[in-house]
């Protein structure tokens, strides 16, 4: 009960401490454009700690589910370019979203099984049998917040090394169009610019495609059901 206290107090502090500083006034696309050049410069000079610091920012804005990640995730292709700052973002994000994850199964996942566990098993037992399916799906379909899939997957009993590759290769599609956007900063007047109907619809069809594993096991099951 000790460590679920002091890990919901850092978690508090880090939330409160992004809102009192105002942290998130540096988190717009105006921000990044008035700033590109200082941070260009200041990746040319130290390029090693801009990228290991940069994945430090990720990981923590990740972690706390703070807003900012599609800004973050242009940054990388801003600063960095479009295939190291697809790694960048990608390694950062797979990092905060595992913590996130960790952090909603410590603190939440006996509590909702004590209150829900009967409601839930059909639920968790789905989502388990096909849990690579799904977390590709959930990562690739840009329909769900980021951190709400953190959180959730985090109730259910998903192995934590799924969990981990499913977002790492679920992510990176998306990743990629922003931090390649990202590189051509200069050309985006809004956030609406990238994610076009066709972009969305792309995703929406990848998501698709990851599940038809599980589809055609079920209509197999089911078939095999009523032969019997």
């Amino acid at each position: 009960m000790n460590k679920k206290i002091l890990l919901l107090v850092v978690a508090i502090l880090g939330i409160a401490s992004f809102f009192y500083f105002d942290l998130g006034q540096y988190l717009s696309l105006e921000s990044l454009k008035e700033n590109k050049e200082k941070l260009n410069a200041f990746y040319e000079d130290n390029a090693t700690m801009m990228i290991l610091g940069f994945i430090g920012v990720y990981v923590a804005a990740t972690a706390f589910s703070l807003p900012g990640a599609t800004i973050l995730t242009l940054a990388g292709g801003a600063i960095f370019g479009p295939w190291v700052g697809t790694l960048a973002v990608n390694v950062g994000a797979t990092l905060g979203a595992t913590l996130a994850f960790l952090a909603a199964r410590f603190l939440l996942r006996d509590w909702v099984e004590q209150k829900f566990g009967d409601r839930l098993k059909p639920f968790n037992e789905g989502f388990s049998n096909n849990a690579v399916n799904y977390i590709l799906f959930l990562r690739l379909v840009p329909l769900f917040p980021f951190f709400l899939v953190n959180l959730v997957s985090g109730l259910t009993q998903v192995p934590i090394r799924i969990y981990f590759f499913g977002t790492m290769f679920g992510t990176l599609p998306g990743t990629f169009v922003y931090t390649n956007a990202g590189s051509n900063l200069a050309s985006i007047e809004s956030l609406g610019d990238i994610a076009s109907p066709g972009v969305i619809g792309a995703f929406i069809l990848l998501g698709v495609f990851a599940l038809i594993p599980t589809i055609y096991n079920k209509f197999k099951s089911k078939k095999t059901a009523a032969n019997v």
